[in-house]
């Protein structure tokens, strides 16, 4: 009844555990609660429809594209990550890709080389024209101006 009602969701259930003495290399699927102190060398897919959630802890790392609804990174991950629902980047994240979020969360600490890109906003950006091709036209009508005065 007077119990802290904001770290009940917190808690993450891990269906499948990747050891840190493990090397998986291939993609890899999965559904549930996946929890990595191991390294995988390849993709990280998260069943389509299905609820999920990828953390990797602080010794473990990921070398490939992350897909997955819920994505918590401690450790090391290269790669670009798709989190269809919320990205954490706990202190000890190292990231080196980009990562397309819904929501985000950063603590201090957390490295990421790449770009944060949110979801709503990426098909946004694809419809702007370049920059160089709005600008061409005035920039010339402007030289023509100038030259006749």
């Amino acid at each position: 009844m007077f119990g802290n009602k904001s770290n009940r969701g917190a808690q993450t259930v891990v269906d499948t555990l990747i050891g840190p003495q493990v090397v998986i290399r291939g993609d890899l699927m999965f559904s549930g609660g996946l929890y990595v102190e191991g390294r995988v060398l390849g993709k990280v897919i998260a069943e389509e429809g299905a609820s999920a959630t990828l953390t990797v802890a602080e010794q473990g790392s990921i070398e490939g594209e992350v897909r997955a609804p819920v994505v918590i990174i401690n450790g090391q991950l290269i790669g670009d990550v798709h989190a269809a629902e919320r990205v954490e980047l706990a202190a000890n994240a190292r990231v080196q890709g980009n990562v397309h979020y819904q929501v985000v969360g950063m603590s201090a600490g957390a490295q990421l080389t790449g770009r944060l890109i949110h979801a709503a906003s990426a098909g946004a950006t694809a419809a702007l024209p370049a920059p160089e091709a709005s600008r061409a036209e005035p920039v010339k009508a402007l030289q023509a101006e100038t030259a006749d005065v």
